[in-house]
């Protein structure tokens, strides 16, 4: 992207410190980008550091500005307190939190695990419910203000087939939204979340594609799929300070997807079970390059 691309003046978001989870890849980096061309501080977090931190370097490169990439596995507390003690010592308080990190994979439900339940919902719910947590504490504490955005997804409004842990995990971080948004706005602290369409990247078509092809938006009203700079802009507005009245929202941002088809995986009924078969090789496939990526 380049300041092209946005909506705003250069320095709009200068002296904002703003972490983003998963922000090495997809959707994360891009909102990473887009806030360090317009002058905020970004920290970057994942479970693969080195991602992070290529990630990091990368945007400075072509940007300037300031980003740092921590490694950081949100299903651990303790992490969690390590790598906001390190970055509270790095110049201060954040001004923001993107909770971005998560996990995904279609599956008949009747063929998941409790543990395969678990790889879901301890990173998008408690992972992100424990980073706010502890990012709000600090805040309240100290009498900042703050602004929190969650990436949720449309299906927080009518739940999904075939990807129940997430739509369970979504859901929760939307009542998580709407709830503090209440609780703590008095108290300068915003909540806000979007919920993107199809906006593609590799490790969502990986494992929400797993058949492969083109990943396309199949019904939508526009005939397209998102594009990157969209979400960008939106997640930009959201986390300045011109959005400082708006509290407690999830915005669709989907071409009318959702109004259109429901926005979900129903239309995988029709899958057989060699298409299942097939679907679980490929993800699993997907799955065992991740886990050597973390492990050199």
């Amino acid at each position: 992207m380049t300041l092209d691309d946005m909506l705003y003046k250069p320095g709009l978001l200068n002296g904002q410190r703003i972490l983003i989870t998963g922000g090495g890849t997809g959707l994360g980096r891009v909102m990473a980008e887009g806030f360090l061309m317009l002058g905020a501080q970004v920290y970057l977090c994942g479970r693969r550091g080195p991602v992070v931190e290529d990630t990091a370097g990368e945007l400075m490169a072509r940007h300037g500005g300031q980003a740092t990439g921590l490694a950081c596995d949100i299903r651990q507390p303790d992490a969690i307190t390590e790598m906001l003690d390190r970055i509270w010592a790095d110049g201060g308080a954040l001004t923001g939190l993107v909770n971005n990190a998560a996990g995904n994979f279609v599956s008949r439900t009747e063929d998941l695990s409790v543990r395969g339940f678990d790889a879901v919902s301890n990173i998008v719910l408690r992972g992100s419910f424990s980073m706010t947590l502890d990012c709000g504490k600090r805040w309240l504490a100290e009498g900042r203000k703050a602004s929190v955005l969650s990436i949720l997804v449309t299906w927080v409004w009518n739940g999904s087939p075939f990807v129940v842990p997430s739509a369970m995990a979504k859901s929760g971080l939307h009542a998580m939204t709407q709830s503090l948004a209440v609780e703590w706005a008095g108290r300068g602290i915003r909540f806000n979340a979007i919920a993107p369409g199809l906006f593609p990247t590799e490790g969502m078509s990986a494992r929400l594609n797993p058949g492969g092809g083109e990943h396309k938006a199949r019904g939508n009203p526009m005939d397209r799929a998102g594009r990157m700079p969209e979400l960008a802009n939106l997640a930009v507005y959201l986390m300045s300070d011109q959005a400082e009245y708006v509290n407690g929202q999830t915005i669709a941002i989907d071409g009318g997807q959702y109004q259109a088809t429901g926005g979900n995986f129903s239309a995988m009924r029709d899958w057989t079970d060699a298409d299942w078969a097939t679907a679980r090789a490929a993800i699993e496939d997907r799955n065992k390059a991740d886990r050597l990526q973390r492990t050199t």
